[in-house]
């Protein structure tokens, strides 16, 4: 960790910017709009000083920076042109300080290359810092208030898998599902693209005896799957299954996130969007994906679970359609859900597993604010415990069926969401295969032309695109 004078300026800025917006104007609605935004910047930069070294402080002064551009339009009118030039200029140069911070409290992460610290990266990290900022009233790591049933039932759930058999051997948790006959489509549109709907009845049901299944099957919503179709006349066309991150599960989000213009229609690939068990229209709070990783780790374990019985069903269906070449591609939560495939389906054409994370217990200790810290730690809840009930749907504790040299990774070095020692230990587990680091973030994935370059060779690897292509990417010159 990184201390001393430039942590020092990245505090002043953020505490200087927040005091001038703050004081910004007289008026009741100058002060308003500037006063919240303000305070989140005031805020982050005294925490920083305060609390060094935590992983939060930085979001505070993102979010103020975002909320300060927001604010700009209506309170130019009240403060002038020219003094808000400059309370604009402090809101940005605030953004990039408090990724530059966040970036520098990193430690050095073994077998990851360490990023080269510049304005360019240090913004990318503020962008991270943003995207957990939005996380702050519902975000992966809030448990749920009754810690200590939850620790019951991890107790029970440790106690029930070992004498099952699945502690041991845990691929034998996953059972086969029926093949998807009939499913419901019809026609939708989004962003200028027209796709499929696709629905059927999930069928998926925790077995007798697995702690938390009442309350799993109680998700009403949950029990119907989803997924987006987008594919060619032609029925013969290779398929690629993109299965999209945490908070994620709609048109709006997965068709740009996974370029899907690009691969559908430059790459000629069809394509298939599986709807990750509570996300989008299957979500049981108000925010997609709530729930996935929470205080109810069985849930948590369900909901993989699930995640793999609902996706080998569309599997099924689009091989037993015409299906011959089928590869997977998996960004964040989906990243991790495509490498836990790729444990239970050994016909995968390839594996790109992007920016994955790989270890639900690490992260959400991560991302969980220290004072839920501290409560688990009176209660005296088992984090060792956890991570073997978990097992059972980490691709870390089984072995892949895809071919080594068909198995990818894209990552960044320095990412805030997941971090890059996930990856690294994916990467390991797998024999080392292809992995592509690039000097980024979380999400300017899409921005990094490594990113391209391997997700398109990897196509061309799994037969999945004509090698001679010449809408293929090539290889940066960065």
């Amino acid at each position: 960790m990184n201390g001393g004078r430039g942590l020092a300026l990245e505090q002043l800025i953020a505490v200087a910017a927040g005091l001038a917006w703050i004081s910004a104007g007289s008026g009741p609605v100058s002060f308003f709009l500037g006063a919240i935004p303000g305070s989140l910047m005031l805020a982050g930069g005294v925490s920083t000083l305060l609390l060094p070294g935590d992983i939060r402080t930085p979001q505070l002064t993102a979010l103020g920076a975002l909320l300060a551009l927001l604010a700009a339009m209506p309170l130019l009118f009240a403060v002038g042109f020219a003094p808000m030039t400059g309370l604009l200029a402090l809101a940005v140069a605030s953004f990039v300080a408090c990724g530059w911070g966040a970036q520098r409290a990193e430690p050095t992460i073994e077998r990851v290359p360490h990023p080269t610290l510049d304005l360019q990266l240090a913004t990318k990290v503020a962008f991270d810092q943003l995207a957990l900022a939005s996380l702050i009233t519902t975000r992966p790591g809030s448990l749920h208030p009754d810690i200590g049933r939850a620790a019951r039932e991890i107790r029970e759930a440790r106690e029930h898998f070992e004498s099952s058999g699945w502690l041991e051997k845990p691929v034998s948790y996953h059972e086969t599902p029926p093949p998807l006959e009939g499913p419901h489509l019809s026609w939708g549109r989004s962003l200028g693209q027209s796709f499929e709907r696709m629905s059927f009845a999930s069928g998926y049901e925790p077995r007798a005896g697995d702690p938390g299944r009442e309350r799993w099957l109680s998700y009403g919503l949950n029990r119907e799957a989803h997924a987006i179709v987008m594919r060619h006349r032609d029925a013969d066309r290779p398929w690629l299954v993109c299965i999209h991150g945490y908070g994620m599960g709609s048109a709006l989000t997965d068709l740009p996130a996974f370029e899907a213009r690009r691969l559908h229609h430059q790459l000629g690939l069809n394509l298939l969007f599986p709807v990750l068990p509570l996300h989008g229209p299957r979500a049981h709070g108000m925010r997609s994906g709530t729930g996935f990783l929470s205080g109810d780790f069985l849930d948590t374990v369900h909901a993989e679970a699930q995640a793999m019985w609902d996706i080998r069903r569309q599997l099924a269906w689009l091989r037993a359609n015409g299906a011959a070449q089928i590869g997977v591609y998996g960004l964040s939560l989906g990243g991790y859900t495509a490498s836990l495939l790729s444990c239970l389906d050994g016909g995968l054409a390839c594996t790109i597993a992007g920016i994955p994370a790989s270890d639900f217990v690490r992260l959400v200790e991560r991302l969980t604010p220290n004072r839920l810290l501290r409560e688990i730690e009176r209660l005296d809840f088992d984090w060792e415990l956890l991570r073997e009930v978990v097992s059972v749907v980490s691709p870390l504790a089984l072995s892949p069926l895809v071919p080594r040299e068909r198995l990818s990774i894209f990552a960044a070095t320095a990412d805030h969401l997941v971090p890059a020692d996930q990856v690294r230990d994916l990467w390991r587990h797998w024999a080392e295969p292809r992995i592509a680091w690039y000097a980024g973030s979380h999400v300017s994935f899409l921005r990094e032309p490594e990113v391209r370059f391997l997700i398109d060779d990897m196509l061309r690897i799994g037969g999945l695109v004509d090698a001679e292509s010449p809408v293929l990417s090539r290889p940066s010159s960065r």
